[in-house]
């Protein structure tokens, strides 16, 4: 697990992380939360195809539960997916939600499969609002919100954060681990891989 967090430089990720917890979590529990929460993802252990929707990937956590709450960082315990709000008379489904047993608090996550936007984090807001007001059992801390997207402009997620006043984190993901540039041009492209897998179907049936 050690060496696991030293390839994927975990350390690094924990410091650069893009959140509002030093001016909306208690200062009693702010580097613990500030340490739960990493810039970056690595995913490597699910098995999607190159286009895949957020219900694809949602469910591709799900069935590798394990290792996703590993990747986290260990202390959260999974409570469900498309947790259902009713707020109004009206649902609201909130992609994952988690509990973390250090900070003693709900986290609320939500997945995207492209850029971050700013109006993601007005949607968590209004789920955390909710969680904090239906949801908190007593002696729980409030609920923090971790939106995980494919891409994001770290000035927009500033930007953002700015007037947030609920307790959010922006992080992005991969899927596979990114190659090195210098190793990039010594690998052939997926279209030559798939020219030479073709040739060697064509080899084998005429073989037959």
């Amino acid at each position: 697990m050690l060496q696991h967090q030293i390839d994927n430089k975990s350390y690094e990720r924990f410091l650069l992380n893009q959140t509002n917890f030093d001016k909306a979590i208690p200062e009693a529990i702010r580097s613990q939360a500030i340490l739960a929460v990493k810039d970056h993802y690595t995913f490597d252990f699910l098995s999607l195809s190159e286009e895949y929707s957020e219900y694809e990937l949602e469910q591709a956590l799900i069935k590798n539960i394990r290792s996703f709450l590993s990747e986290l960082g260990g202390a959260f315990a999974f409570i469900g997916n498309q947790y259902r709000l009713d707020v109004g008379g009206q649902e609201y489904f909130i992609d994952l939600l988690l509990f973390h047993r250090r900070l003693r608090c709900l986290v609320a996550i939500e997945l995207k499969v492209g850029d971050f936007k700013p109006e993601h984090k007005g949607k968590m807001e209004f789920y955390l609002e909710a969680l904090d007001c239906q949801e908190r059992l007593e002696g729980e801390n409030p609920p923090i919100g971790m939106i995980i997207c494919r891409y994001k402009n770290k000035t927009v997620v500033e930007y953002a954060l700015r007037t947030a006043s609920r307790p959010i984190g922006v992080a992005t993901y991969t899927i596979v681990p990114q190659l090195p540039d210098d190793y990039r041009d010594e690998l052939p492209s997926p279209e030559a891989i798939a020219e030479h897998l073709r040739f060697w179907d064509g080899r084998e049936e005429s073989d037959e």
